[in-house]
């Protein structure tokens, strides 16, 4: 599973096993807070804010239309703007990241992240929650780190890592929670979508 460089990457260990003679299986893991498809808290880039277990259910539950970006290169600031973000909405941007199935590759240095600018224009909007196809909202090198401060400073939880290969744009209903942890700054998560039927 790809993961970020420097990250603990994602380990199983089968401590009892049944092929082995033991009554049952079980297994410990290992793996970054930001393994896969994860959720970062505001705590992640800004020093007092809400951790993952502060987070409401309801910032991943609900109505979510994902967004189709044709720029190859970033979620530039003309689709974004063309796409009227609302307050309290759910956004999830599907980019050319998902033309591959990515999470089964080594980590891409060069991947379509959102840029500073265009994290702060989502923070004078304020969605609820921001998705995007692949492990950061921010990019390996240049701004990653201020868009991250932008986005979870204005209290939008992020949603990383999702795998949108086949999923086309369009207005759905997300479930997107993460694992409960306290006093953590981000936390694997399980994201579901269905598709919104048309009247």
């Amino acid at each position: 599973m790809a993961h970020w460089p420097g990250d603990r990457p994602y380990e199983v260990d089968r401590v009892e096993d049944m092929s082995r003679g033991a009554v049952m299986n079980l297994s410990a893991i290992s793996l970054s807070a930001h393994t896969g498809t994860h959720m970062d808290a505001p705590l992640h880039f800004v020093a007092e804010g809400p951790a993952i277990d502060r987070m409401p259910l309801d910032a991943g539950i609900g109505p979510a239309r994902v967004v189709a970006i044709r720029n190859p290169a970033r979620i530039a600031l003309d689709e974004v703007g063309s796409c009227d973000v609302q307050p309290g909405e759910r956004i999830l941007f599907k980019t050319v990241n998902s033309n591959s199935e990515w999470w089964s590759e080594p980590f891409q240095e060069r991947f379509v992240a959102i840029p500073a600018d265009v994290a702060a224009h989502l923070a004078a909007r304020r969605p609820a929650l921001i998705g995007v196809d692949y492990l950061s909202a921010g990019a390996f090198q240049g701004d990653g780190v201020e868009t991250h401060q932008l986005l979870l400073g204005a209290g939008i939880w992020l949603v990383e890592g999702l795998a949108l290969t086949h999923v086309d744009p369009g207005r759905y209903e997300l479930v997107c929670v993460p694992l409960r942890m306290a006093g953590v700054e981000g936390a694997p998560a399980r994201a579901a979508i269905r598709r919104v039927q048309a009247d």
